[in-house]
């Protein structure tokens, strides 16, 4: 239950990277608009790439997470088709 909700953490962090930084809320920002230095830093569209490909960077992380919970939870179920060693024939 612990990792299906790092699982949505990491969705959820991810794709809200992805898209803010795109949005106008991003331009609308206090801080950006007290201090004029950071407002151009904060509108360079390389800086929003980068925010972006970390929000990219927490969709695949999800991704690895959820792929290792499927794994993990069919590694873990017993098979019914194999004989156990102790069955008496």
């Amino acid at each position: 239950m612990k990792r299906l909700l790092l699982v949505a953490l990491f969705f959820e962090a991810g794709f809200v990277l992805i898209v803010v930084p795109w949005s106008a809320f991003w331009d609308r920002n206090y801080f950006a608009q007290a201090l004029p230095p950071v407002q151009a830093l904060m509108t360079n569209n390389f800086v929003r790439g980068a925010v972006s490909g970390l929000g990219v960077i927490n969709v695949l992380a999800g991704f690895v997470e959820l792929v290792s919970l499927i794994v993990s939870r069919h590694a873990e179920r017993p098979s019914s088709v194999a004989p156990s060693r102790f069955a008496k024939d």
